[in-house]
């Protein structure tokens, strides 16, 4: 029995909500909305009592699997590792396919994100780049060249 219907987001706790928004925004995402969150509710689904946190939720042009990035004004947010590498446990990068990898890379450098590593390609069939955005998430971006 398969209890999946559906891939909805993926959600990443930030502490500075505008500038992550902003960064993902310069990619292509458009804001779908935004939001405060406390309560019962979020405190239950959280185990965090007192949890009250505001929500940019991210889609790409024509809808599709949504980005959701919540920063927490209480309790305050705890610090992550900002300069985690790809074989720390958890989740490690968000991925988007893009139409042009140098392209995208060049933008991202003019704003101050820089690559993990460098430009790989895989059989004739991909180039791919990770970059540090804010905050030390991890943007994988890739483009079809085969």
């Amino acid at each position: 029995m398969t209890h999946v219907q559906r891939f909805d987001h993926i959600g990443i706790t930030v502490a500075d909500l505008e500038s992550v928004t902003a960064f993902f925004v310069g990619l292509g995402l458009e804001v779908e909305g935004t939001g405060s969150v406390r309560g019962e509710f979020v405190e239950t689904v959280c185990g965090i009592l007192g949890a009250h946190c505001e929500i940019a939720m991210l889609q790409l042009p024509g809808g599709g699997t949504r980005l959701e990035l919540s920063s927490f004004i209480a309790p305050d947010h705890v610090p992550g590792s900002p300069t985690a590498m790809a074989n720390e446990l958890g989740l490690r990068n968000v991925s988007f396919e893009v139409g042009d990898l140098q392209a995208a890379i060049d933008a991202l450098a003019a704003d101050g994100y820089g690559l993990v590593g460098g430009v790989g390609e895989y059989e004739g069939s991909v180039r791919m780049a990770y970059v540090r955005g804010p905050e030390g998430i991890i943007v994988s971006l890739f483009e079809r060249t085969g």
